[in-house]
């Protein structure tokens, strides 16, 4: 692929984890990655890694779930790289609690990030997959869609990508444009450790307890989850459209 073709693609949360990970897998696929975290500095070694093997990557700063920072951010996107043609809203944080402590900040926090900004995210980079006659959207739920003791607030907000993928898929097909949602299970990442802390386990301890309770019998990785990213942000996956992808290591049924 010339440097002419390649597809410009946007990774949220690209800083750490599957975000990384996928930013990484998309440019290996060809794509020019835009690697948007709340903190640019710390995109820099997704960047750095992409350059590393041979692609082209660019850090951009920015609070998904500020309209004024994701119109800019876009902006940035399209004079730097191009207009992008792939979106992949990753971005996501925890504030976990059981209902009755959890305060109406962890609650808009959690909402705001995974929800209003894949809107507002969405909203400013389909405009150039319509011009373009082309798009894929990517919408990183989870396994928690289905109901997660201690995060009422990440559940609401997960089960809430997979309707809003759905009428994506409704609304921009003709466009040339598919959404899909990828719901990655038990994957190892800060997130996870995070939630062992938060229940009082050692890390080992909590991946070997899900990986036991998994039917592959081992815990994801950020790899897996990018592979399955990579596959709906394809041109392959053009006939792919509204569907939610559980990527867990087994039936969660």
């Amino acid at each position: 692929m010339s440097t002419t073709e390649q597809r410009v693609a946007v990774v949220t949360g690209g800083a750490r984890g599957i975000g990384a990970a996928t930013a990484l897998r998309l440019a290996a696929d060809g794509n020019k990655v835009a690697v948007i975290d709340l903190d640019e500095a710390a995109c820099q070694s997704t960047v750095q890694a992409v350059k590393d093997a041979g692609g082209t990557a660019l850090a951009v700063g920015a609070d998904v779930s500020d309209s004024a920072q994701v119109e800019a951010a876009v902006e940035r996107v399209v004079a730097e790289l191009g207009a992008p043609t792939v979106l992949v809203n990753n971005a996501g944080v925890l504030r976990d609690n059981l209902l009755f402590k959890m305060s109406e900040g962890d609650w808009d926090t959690v909402l705001n990030v995974h929800l209003r900004g894949s809107f507002l995210m969405t909203r400013a980079c389909q405009k150039h997959m319509v011009d373009a006659g082309y798009g894929r959207v990517v919408n990183l739920s989870s396994s928690s869609a289905l109901g997660n003791r201690g995060q009422a607030n990440y559940a609401a907000a997960k089960a809430g990508l997979q309707g809003f993928t759905k009428t994506l898929a409704k609304e921009l097909g003709k466009f040339g444009i598919t959404a899909n949602s990828v719901a990655p299970g038990f994957v190892v990442t800060d997130m996870t450790a995070q939630t062992a802390e938060r229940v009082g386990m050692g890390f080992e301890e909590f991946q070997a307890a899900a990986a036991s309770q998994i039917p592959v019998q081992r815990v994801g990785r950020p790899e897996d989850i990018a592979n399955a990213v990579a596959f709906f942000a394809s041109p392959d996956a053009g006939f792919v459209s509204g569907q939610v992808l559980y990527v867990a290591g087994g039936p969660l049924n």
